[in-house]
């Protein structure tokens, strides 16, 4: 009786083992294409990714580098000091977006040009996005606004 209890408990348990490492397969495999990485255009420039990647970029907009196209097209660098990143995009810009303003975007590397879908800045005044800052100090030039 009571080999059979453990028995029972043993497969339960070996049960409850696959069906969580079943779930956990699911969720990764559900969530591979939502998964955007963070790179700092020194990260990009040093180890470029593949055209299909789908990654985020961020940094300050360089001064003297934004060009606005034909249409809804613009252009313009990415930098975080120690390099710079060509971006392309296709849309309307966030109202705070500017030359020495921070900004994240979202898109994929074609040949050394960042092609964005999306294009993110700052929601008021002092905010930057936190991998921004992070990838700014690492370069040596973030100056905290706050003193």
């Amino acid at each position: 009786m009571k080999s059979l209890k453990k028995q029972r408990r043993i497969q339960l348990i070996a049960m409850a083992v696959v069906a969580l490492i079943g779930s956990t397969a699911l969720i990764g495999y559900a969530m591979r294409d939502g998964i955007n990485f963070f790179r700092a255009p020194s990260q990009v420039v040093v180890d470029p990714p593949q055209a299909s990647e789908v990654f985020r970029i961020g940094g300050l907009v360089e001064e003297g580098t934004l060009m606005r196209g034909q249409g809804e097209r613009i252009s313009f660098s990415v930098t975080d000091g120690g390099a710079s990143v060509p971006v392309v995009y296709t849309g309307v810009l966030p109202d705070l977006f500017g030359e020495n303003e921070g900004m994240v975007g979202t898109g994929s590397l074609v040949n050394g040009v960042f092609e964005a879908t999306e294009i993110l800045a700052r929601h008021d005044e002092t905010y930057m996005p936190k991998e921004v800052v992070d990838a700014l100090k690492a370069q040596g030039v973030y100056q905290d606004p706050e003193g």
